[in-house]
Formats: C-alpha cells, sequence, structure tokens
C-alpha cells in the first residue's frame, strides 16, 4: 500500500510533522515523496489519517493498493522495513545495556525503585510502539525483549534461571536445543559451541516465538526463561562459558567478539569484530534457512575459535 503526497515547502514544521507521524505508523519512504506500508485495514487507517491531515495543512496525496513489477522487489520492500525496525530496536538494546550497567554496578547510579519502575516504563513503551509496527519481525526484537525481561528481573530482584550440575555436560548428551527463528551471531554461535563441547548429537529446534515450553528433555538457549540465555549484561554465549567453567582463553575472546555484535555496546572493541560481522551479515542473506545457517555457521565459528587459539591476546 503506497501513499503518495506533495507538501509546500513552507512551513517546515508542516513537513516535519508529517514525517514524524509517517514514522510513528511505520511506513518506509521507498522514492521522495513517496511512502509503503503492509496492505491490510489497519495500515488503510493510518495511511488516511495522514492523508486527511496532510489536505488539511495545504498538501495533497493518494493512496493506492501495488505491486511491483519492475525495479524493487518484495524482498526489498521487506528489507526497508526490517532495517527501519532494526534500528530502533538498537537504540532500545543500547538504552537497557545501559540501565543494566548501571543497576548491576556497586558504583552505579542505583536509583530508588519508583525511579527504576519509571525508567523500565519508558522503556516497555518503546518497545511496544516498535513491536506495533514490526511487521516482518526484525531479527533484533528477540535481544531486546530478553534484555528488557532481565531488566524486570533486577527490579524484581528475581533470580535467572540456573542449571543444576554446573559444569557438567555428560547428563547432557543427544538432546534437542531449542531456540529462535531467524538466526545470528549469539544463536548461531551458541549451536557450535553446543555441537563442538557440550553434546555432539545435538539436534536443533527453530521456533516462532519468544517464550517456548519445552517439551521431553529439551533444551532452550537465547529465548525468554530458558535454561541458556543473557543474564546481566552477557550475552547467551557468554553465560553458556561460565556456566560449563570452560577454562579456553581462545573462547573468552570469541565471546568478547560475539558479545559487542549481538549487544552492540562496544564493550570489548576487538579488531575482529567488524570483520566477524561483516561475514554473518553475509551469512544471513545468502541463507535465509536456519539449519543452513547453522551448519555454515559451524564451520565458521570454527575457524574463528582456531584463529584466536593462534592469536591469545
Amino acid at each position: 500500500m503506497l501513499l503518495v503526497h506533495q507538501i509546500p515547502p513552507k512551513p517546515n514544521t508542516f513537513r516535519v510533522k508529517i514525517w514524524r507521524r509517517l514514522q510513528k505508523i511505520g511506513a518506509v519512504a521507498i522514492k521522495q515523496s513517496v511512502y509503503a506500508m503492509p496492505c491490510s485495514d489497519h495500515s488503510l487507517e493510518d495511511l488516511s489519517w495522514t492523508l486527511k491531515e496532510i489536505v488539511a495543512g495545504g498538501g495533497d496525496g493518494s493512496i493506492f493498493e501495488a505491486h511491483f513489477v519492475e525495479g524493487l522487489s518484495d524482498e526489498q520492500i521487506i528489507s526497508l522495513f526490517q532495517n527501519a525496525r532494526k534500528a530502533d530496536y538498537e537504540k532500545i538494546i543500547q538504552e537497557a545495556n545501559r540501565l543494566l550497567a548501571n543497576w548491576s554496578s556497586v558504583e552505579g547510579d542505583q536509583g530508588l525503585p519508583v525511579k527504576r519502575s519509571a525508567h523500565l516504563s519508558r522503556l516497555k513503551a518503546r518497545l511496544d510502539e516498535t513491536i506495533t509496527i514490526d511487521f516482518f519481525n526484525a531479527s533484533e526484537r528477540g535481544t531486546a525483549d530478553i534484555l528488557f525481561k532481565e531488566l524486570e528481573k533486577v527490579i524484581n530482584n528475581s533470580k535467572p534461571v540456573k542449571i543444576e550440575g554446573k559444569g557438567e555436560t555428560k547428563n547432557l548428551k543427544g538432546r534437542t536445543w531449542v531456540t529462535r527463528k531467524n538466526l545470528f551471531v549469539d544463536r548461531i554461535s551458541c549451536g557450535w559451541l553446543i555441537k563442538r563441547f557440550i553434546d555432539e548429537s545435538a539436534e536443533f529446534k527453530f521456533v516462532s516465538q519468544s517464550r517456548y515450553n519445552s517439551k521431553n528433555e529439551e533444551l532452550r538457549f537465547d529465548m525468554f526463561d530458558s535454561e541458556f540465555t543473557h543474564e546481566g549484561d552477557k550475552c547467551t554465549f557468554e553465560v553458556m562459558i561460565e556456566k560449563f567453567r570452560f577454562q579456553d582463553k581462545a573462547l573468552n575472546l570469541m565471546a568478547e567478539v560475539i558479545h559487542d555484535i549481538d549487544l552492540k555496546d562496544a564493550k570489548f572493541s576487538r579488531m575482529e569484530t567488524h570483520g566477524v560481522k561483516a561475514l554473518l551479515m553475509g551469512l544471513v542473506a545468502a541463507r535465509t534457512d536456519d539449519h543452513l545457517r547453522m551448519k555454515e555457521g559451524f564451520a565458521f565459528f570454527e575457524n574463528l575459535y582456531a584463529y584466536f587459539h593462534r592469536h591469545k591476546d
């Protein structure tokens, strides 16, 4: 669904107002003065109100149902929506990481409970607004959800999920390991870690929901309330290394790279990070099937592990 508009050049405040309105409803610009939204009754209502506002301000426009036969493909348009929401989620992730670091630090400004709740409410409002206009499930939503859950745990003084028999792997053989679809750095690297050091007979299952009730002897990772997930300001890969007490410098260096890519906080700022991220983004772009992403990711992280064995500094 397309909105094509003409807005008077003056006053500039009116143009900015309409631009902000289009951002708020989740429309993306595909050309100058041409905005797209998924075809739905809700989108039509939002665009109709926006058009009414444009006309009331002295502009003009039309709304179309459209199908592109040349130029932009459906996949490219979907990517525009996902990239827009990616930017929104990344801001939320950065703010959540900042709050986690502050609330977890002895020296940090701990703040009164009411102050923390106010911070959390504002962040929740931003997250809910972004989810509402996340029409094509940007992969960063999972990380934002998990970090928000960690902030709730801090406020409620609840403990993260723990695994009995810390450090033991012998009872974790031949399991099915469950995580969210649309794999990226943390889930792919955890899959490699599981297969390489924990459960060489592991099978993987990918589900669409962030919350999933495990069945039989399934184990979940990088999901809400799962056996292995983010804790504080640590990504799931870091948490698994700690839980299983792996004393391996190469794994610790890998964890620094994975942390910075996943949490986007430049905590470690290793020189390898940008290159690893670029290669993983290439893998994700080339492979939409999660089983293929995981399989090819194993080879990638095996090579990265070999690299850090030679460069342990």
